[in-house]
Formats: C-alpha cells, structure tokens, sequence
C-alpha cells in the first residue's frame, strides 16, 4: 500500500485529489493539509510514502517547502505540482529532494502514474514541466535593473549596491522600485526569488 498526504490550500481541489487517489488500488491518503507550512510535522507523524504538494499555493518558496518535506522525512518521496517552472526553478527543487514536477493540468491517470513511480524510487518529470521550463517566460527587466537585482540578491543595502554598481543611492533605490512593480514582489528578496523562479539569472 501506497501512503500518501495531500497538500493543497484550495479545498475543492484538495478534496478531489484526495478522492481521486483514495479511489486507486494500492494507494491510501493518510492525511492532508491546507498549507505546505504544517507539511514537516504530518510527515513525521504519518511517515508516508508519497507527499503530494502544491508548489504554486504556498506562501514560502517551493525550494524552501520541498526541502523542509526532504529533511523531516528522508524517506518520503516529494512530487510536486506546480503551473509556472523554469530551468532554474526544476533544477533547485530537484536539489532540493523532489523526486518529480508534473503540472496542474496533467489528467488524473498520469498523476496517479507519478505517485506510483516515485514512491517505487523513481524520478518523474511530467512533460508539460519540461517543455515549459525550456520556455521560461521573457523578463519585463531592463538590463540596469536587471543587474540591481543580482547585487541586491547578495543581501546588500543601498549604499554598498551603489558602490558597486557605480550608480547613486537614488538610481540603485529608483530600479529597485521598478523591479518591485514589474514583478508584483513586495520586497527585495521576493524579487529575486521571482526573478530565479522564471530563469531570469
């Protein structure tokens, strides 16, 4: 018997995961939760064989989320799905201990195929991911801010971004806006992980 936990924020779709996977032979849902965040402590607790976790619905990077899954449960293997992915991102999240990506909109007979072959000890990476990832989405960026960003990725304040870059306090404080706006981040380090996450540096 496979043993699975589910998590996903929206509980419509988390109900039909959980139905849908519960109805297989061999496959058993031994829990689920609404957020990735509790994912460390349910896996101790149930030792499953499979996590099955939405990457795209949680508020921590989904780097951070598979990582903490590997480190709670070695032996658990972490399928995540996901809707946007990029070379960088797949590449971080299977470092990260994931043993597949599949894409949210992959029909139910190949997922339930995945959680099979990952909790067999293989690895899966659904087409819809590796095509997308090979097409990351163009950076709205200019090449100055672009250039802000990886220094400010480094941790740096303003002023030694400045120095760097030869540019005043102002400008380095100007391109940060921009980047800011042009990727919906609410802070520095939430532009940078955006800006890794689509492949852009």
């Amino acid at each position: 018997m496979i043993r699975v936990v589910v998590a996903e924020e929206m509980s419509l779709l988390r109900t039909a995961l959980c139905v849908a996977l519960s109805s297989e032979d061999g496959i058993e849902v031994v829990a689920e939760v609404a957020a990735a965040g509790k994912l460390p402590d349910v896996v101790r607790q149930h030792r499953p064989d499979v996590v099955l976790v939405d990457l795209a619905s949680d508020v921590s990077p989904p780097v951070e989320v598979v990582a903490q899954i590997a480190g709670a449960a070695p032996g658990t293997a972490v399928l995540g799905m996901g809707r946007r992915w990029s070379p960088a991102m797949v590449g971080d999240l299977l470092a990260a201990g994931a043993h597949g990506l599949i894409g949210m909109d992959a029909p139910v007979e190949a997922l339930v195929e995945a959680v099979r072959e990952v909790a067999a000890g293989g690895r899966v990476i659904d087409a819809e991911v590796a095509v997308t990832a090979l097409r990351p989405p163009r950076s709205p960026l200019t090449r100055r801010e672009m250039e802000v960003l990886r220094v400010a990725a480094e941790g740096l304040p303003l002023k030694e971004i400045a120095r760097r870059l030869f540019l005043a306090h102002g400008t380095v404080r100007n391109h940060l806006s921009a980047v800011m706006r042009k990727t919906g981040a609410r802070n520095r380090m939430e532009a940078v992980w955006h800006a890794r996450r689509h492949g852009w540096f």
